[in-house]
This record gives structure tokens, sequence and C-alpha cells, in this order.
């Protein structure tokens, strides 16, 4: 986050911002620094007045094809009346820009989205400050508003070229999973990555049971408390830097997983999926691998981890995420 960063790195960063600015139509302004993590974000303002995110995008996390295929599908999805963010053009009408390498960055790309107007639902690790009655409606919400992304992603006629990573089967226990190979996280023992490793194979072989029959589409991947807004007409999703195609039951893990120490998680998992049911099919048979889901998006996070072992306070993480991931290991009654 934008609070862990030297001043001299966000002097850079917004003269970078600067340089991207140029390529938009907006009054000059000094752009306001929001955080930097894959991306770095600046809330911008628009020549109309509107506030909007200028975000530069991690040198080398994305290609271009994928990130002109996530603002697509933002786009689209904002088309569709869910509200999401939407790409805004540059001047001479790319929704992309490319911003060349210099002493300080690597070539990247840069981009203008619409503001979300509206508040976090909450931040990892900070208790819900809803009240309870509060948090079943805000769950229910946050079930339907993910429902109808899925009906409109299905509905959707992807354009030619469009590329995003998979959340299949590879993409989450595979040999090179897409955030990073877990069970070789460094700051791991010995025991504990032999621990892992053997977890990955047999998580592996309970997904491969269950694939066949899951719902499987384009996704989110991130609805994590702080890529949940609440407005005033509900509920908007946040940051799609990490959409692809997946299967639907890891939106819904992704979404409960962190809120699991809430005094009141069953109501809010209840509601969550009696907010989806309301909208879109989701069978008992399906329900019955949400707790695999819960194990595989916990065990993401340690890869996550593993490719950015100079994360603050990693060690920290690593043994919170570890005894998350096998508790929830052991519940499945998979040997660990």
């Amino acid at each position: 986050m934008a609070d862990n960063l030297t001043q001299e790195l966000k002097n850079a960063l917004l003269e970078r911002a600067g340089e991207a600015l140029r390529h938009w139509p907006v009054p000059a302004q000094q752009p306001q620094f929001l955080k930097y993590r894959e991306n770095a974000v600046f809330r911008i303002v628009l020549a109309d007045g509107r506030p909007a995110a200028l975000r530069l995008h991690r040198a080398g996390y994305h290609d271009e094809a994928a990130l002109q295929s996530e603002l697509a599908w933002m786009t689209a999805l904002k088309r569709g009346g869910l509200a999401v963010p939407a790409s805004i053009p540059a001047a001479d009408g790319r929704s992309l820009v490319p911003l060349a390498g210099n002493a300080l960055f690597a070539a990247q790309h840069a981009d203008v989205v619409s503001w979300v107007e509206g508040m976090p639902l909450g931040q990892t690790g900070t208790p819900l400050a809803q009240s309870p009655g509060k948090q079943t409606e805000l769950f229910f919400r946050i079930g339907q508003a993910m429902a109808t992304m899925h009906d409109l992603a299905d509905a959707w006629q992807q354009p030619p070229g469009f590329h995003r990573p998979a959340w299949d089967v590879d993409g989450l226990v595979g040999g090179r999973p897409l955030w990073g190979r877990f069970w070789e996280c460094p700051g791991l023992s010995p025991q504990e990555s032999e621990a892992l490793a053997a977890l990955r194979v047999r998580l592996r072989q309970a997904l491969d049971s269950h694939a066949p029959r899951l719902d499987y589409g384009l996704i989110h991947a991130d609805l994590v408390r702080e890529n949940v807004f609440i407005t005033n007409s509900g509920v908007a999703f946040i940051d799609f830097d990490d959409c692809g195609h997946g299967y639907r039951l890891f939106d819904i893990a992704t979404a409960l997983l962190k809120n699991r120490r809430e005094p009141v998680y069953p109501t809010i998992e209840r509601a969550l999926i009696a907010g989806y049911r309301s909208r879109r099919d989701l069978s008992d048979e399906t329900l019955a691998a949400l707790p695999l889901f819960l194990t595989l998006r916990s065990l993401t996070y340690i890869g996550w981890l593993a490719q950015r072992p100079d994360t603050p306070d990693a060690a920290g993480r690593l043994s919170r995420y570890l005894k998350e991931s096998l508790q929830l290991a052991d519940a499945l009654q998979i040997d660990a």
C-alpha cells in the first residue's frame, strides 16, 4: 500500500502518472496517490469534473492482450448494468497506453477507468464494522451481484483475441499455479514444504473428481473485502486485475474465506448463497465442493507470497496462511 513506500518512490510514481495523463484529455492536476500493489492507482479528475482512476500496470504481470481483455469485460459488465468500473479512452481512442521504460521503471501500460463511489466492505484482518443484520443484507446483495456477473459473462460474446488467465485445475494445483508454487514458498520449513506438496496432490485428485460437474466461465477471482464497495444503491465490484476463466465456486470461496472468523459467519455464508440462488442456479451438489475451494483459495495466498518474498511482514503472513490452509485441509479429511 502507499503508506509503505518511500517519499522518493511516491514522487517517482507521481511523475510517471503525469507522463501517462498526457495521453488523456484531462485538466492539469496532481493525481492523488491511492495504492501500490500489483498496480499503482491514482484518483484523477476528468475534464467534466468527474473523478476517475488512473492505473499504472505492474510491468510483466499481464501482457497487452490480457489487459485489453480485462478492460473489454469490465466495460461489457458496466453496459450490462453491473456496478463496476469501465474503460475511459485516451484522446486517440485507445483504452490502453504503453509507457516506455526509463531509468526507474520498466516498460508498462496505463489506463483510466471510471470511478466507483462508495466504501470498501472492510479490510482483511479487521472485524467487519457493520451490524449482523447489515452484514446479512450486504452478503445477500454480494451473492446477487456475483450471480448477475456470471450471467452477463455467459451471455457476452468475447471479442477476437480475448485472453485471460485460467483458474482451472492447472492454474490452482498444477506444476505452475497462477499465483506461484505454494509448496516452495520461501520461509517454509522442509517439513512444511513436504506437507504442502503432498496436499497439492490430494487436492488435485479431489478437484479432478469435481471439475466435470462444476460451473466454469469468466470470474472476477479476487472478490475480497477491499474489492467489494458499499454504494448508495447496493454493492459494486472493483479491481478486475486477476479476472479470468475459472470455476464460479472460486468467486464464492474468495468472497467468504477472509470472513470465516466473523462471529456470524454461518449467517454470512447462507446470505451470500441465498443471494446467488435468487438469480442463478447453484445446486447442493455443487456447494458440496465449497470447502475444497476455500482450501484452494487459501493456498493461493501462500503462492502469492512465494513470488513476492520481500512483501512486508512476509513471515507473519506465511504463518497465518499456512495455519489456515492446513486447518481447512484437515476439515476436508485430506491428509496434509
